[in-house]
């Protein structure tokens, strides 16, 4: 299909029960997870990684877009071709994390607020030179007591859409990314208030910047309680809660909705994606935007050794089409390896 369009793009990004590979990590964070693995973060090594993924078979058919790290939009593969192009071949496009991390907010100083919007404009005529079709930028929202406050939403809000309009301005589809994290104590019901909340505002503030929904494509975090909350909800009540949450607050006319697995075990991830599609009758497709929850087996498995590539491609390419399927209402945890 010809994608010269913001909505051909968000569209076939999503299409067939595609999605997103988030390899976006930032050098530190990436480090974190290589210390994990006992392997040294240099920047051959962070390429040997991607490369890998991205070289995968389970990418053709599964993997729609990804979302690299400025460090990797520039590299070349082992064989001098540029990771773009080895993305491109995949039949994925390729993104790009354009935020600048997160700055204590004035007003309350246990909460942040995205930076980035300084040159973004020079910064965004660069990537898209060097073949980035579609753009990233999370917000993050912390349940804690009181908080968030109207502050937080509203400026975090604001920003997404001062990016949004600003990525369209250079031909690009922007990823808007509210994530209310799982950080916390709070109940599922506490995180279904806030994402609305989040959620309103956002849709208001892209409507105000006169920002095209149809060339948008929203990565948000699921509806779960909170990662130390006792009562943890079954597979069923979170698929249930995040669609109504969705459906009360998202126009008709978005593409696609991609989730963050927000520190999600890998079957979690899936199952709850699948269970939200089992439901169905809503207008977007509900697809995935995942990290962890596509990369950490691939990285368990990998370990920095040349001779573990085909292995760790392997389980690399299971979650991917796991989730392909639980894009479609298809999956079934009887079709997971043992």
């Amino acid at each position: 299909m010809p994608l010269n369009t913001l909505e051909e793009i968000a569209t076939f990004i999503v299409a067939d029960g595609k999605g997103i590979l988030a390899a976006d990590e930032s050098n530190p964070t990436c480090g974190k997870r290589f210390d994990s693995i006992g392997v040294e973060s240099s920047e051959l090594n962070r390429r040997d990684y991607r490369e890998m993924l991205f070289r995968a078979n389970g990418m053709k058919g599964n993997i729609g877009g990804v979302i690299l790290f400025d460090e990797t939009i520039r590299q070349t593969a082992e064989d001098g071709t540029s990771l773009v192009q080895v993305i491109m071949g995949q039949g994925a496009l390729p993104g790009i994390k354009v935020d600048q991390g997160l700055q204590p907010l004035s007003d309350s100083p246990d909460e942040t607020l995205t930076q980035g919007l300084d040159g973004l404009n020079e910064r965004c005529a660069e990537y898209f030179q060097l073949g980035a079709k579609f753009t990233k930028w999370r917000a993050v929202i912390k349940i804690d007591g009181e908080l968030p406050s109207a502050a937080c939403i509203e400026s975090n809000m604001q920003a997404l859409a001062d990016y949004a309009k600003i990525v369209q301005d250079n031909n690009m589809v922007p990823m808007v990314e509210p994530e209310v994290l799982m950080d916390g104590n709070h109940s599922i019901e506490r995180c279904y208030e806030v994402s609305s909340a989040a959620l309103k505002a956002l849709f208001a503030s892209l409507a105000k910047n006169d920002v095209n929904i149809q060339g948008t494509i929203l990565k948000p975090n699921m509806v779960t309680a909170g990662s130390l909350c006792e009562s943890q909800a079954s597979v069923q009540e979170v698929a249930e809660m995040t669609v109504r949450c969705l459906q009360e607050n998202v126009p008709a006319d978005l593409p696609g909705i991609t989730f963050l697995s927000g520190g999600q075990s890998e079957i979690n991830a899936t199952a709850h994606l699948d269970a939200m599609n089992k439901i169905g009758g809503f207008p977007w497709k509900l697809s995935f935007s995942y990290g962890r929850a596509l990369q950490q087996a691939a990285l368990k498995t990998w370990l920095g050794k040349s001779e573990n590539i085909l292995d760790a491609q392997a389980v690399f390419s299971h979650r991917a089409l796991m989730n392909k399927l639980a894009a479609e209402g298809a999956w079934s945890s009887d079709k997971e390896l043992n």
